[in-house]
This record gives structure tokens, C-alpha cells and sequence, in this order.
């Protein structure tokens, strides 16, 4: 009978221990794989929650903030509401008031000497009341 090549390569059992020591090796390969990949996993995860919360009280702080900046915004339009409401009445009064403190077509000289007579006229009714003599 033929013999064969059987002695040369060790056989079956030298190709089961040659696939079992691959098997090893892509198990260890394996285990180190995920067990790295398992710390990445947890890291982002911790990173993840503590950024979720980070931002989840920004956005309390900031929606606070909005409602102080809604509610002061208010509060300024109501006082300008008021401030324009106090401006129109003031130039209103001022509009009804200009007729009576504009030159009404008189010269600066006519001021002048109407002016003139009325504080000689007072002071000729000072003298009067004063007892002065008037020549």
C-alpha cells in the first residue's frame, strides 16, 4: 500500500494544531479588540452624559435669561409708551403756547420803544404814588 507524504507534514493532527493555534490567536485578537472597544464605548458615553448635562443647564440658564430680557424689554416699552405719550402732550402745550411768545409782525424797534414808554409810564406812577412833584 501507498504510504503517502503522512510523515513529512505531521498529517491530520499537525493541520488541526496549526488551524487550532490560528483560532487562538484570532480569539485573543478578538477579546483585546472589543475589550478596547468597550473602553472607547464607556469614555464616550461618560463624556457624552456629562456634556448633555453641561448643555441642559446652559439652556436652563439661557431660557432664565430670556424670560428677565422678555420681561425688562416689556417694562422699556411700556416707559417709552409713557415717555412719548408725556412728549406728545408737551408739544402739543408747546404748539398752543407759540402764537402767544411768536413775533406777531412787530420790529425789534417798536419792542424797543413800547417798552421804553411802559417803564416811563411806571416810573412817572411811581413818583405819583411816592408824592413827587411833577413839573
Amino acid at each position: 500500500p501507498y504510504k503517502g507524504m503522512q510523515s513529512e507534514n505531521g498529517g491530520i493532527v499537525g493541520m488541526l494544531e496549526v488551524i487550532e493555534s490560528d483560532f487562538a490567536r484570532l480569539e485573543a485578537d478578538t477579546k483585546a479588540s472589543e475589550a478596547s472597544a468597550q473602553k472607547e464605548y464607556d469614555t464616550f458615553m461618560t463624556d457624552s452624559k456629562v456634556d448633555k448635562e453641561s448643555k441642559t443647564k446652559d439652556i436652563e440658564h439661557k431660557t432664565a435669561k430670556k424670560q428677565d430680557e422678555e420681561q425688562a424689554l416689556t417694562v422699556k416699552n411700556e416707559d417709552l409708551e409713557g415717555t412719548q405719550k408725556e412728549l406728545d402732550a408737551a408739544l402739543a402745550y408747546f404748539d398752543k403756547l407759540k402764537p402767544s411768545c411768536v413775533d406777531a409782525g412787530v420790529s425789534f424797534e417798536d419792542r424797543v420803544a413800547r417798552r421804553k414808554e411802559e417803564v416811563e409810564s411806571l416810573q412817572e406812577a411811581l413818583r405819583i404814588l411816592n408824592g413827587e412833584d411833577l413839573a
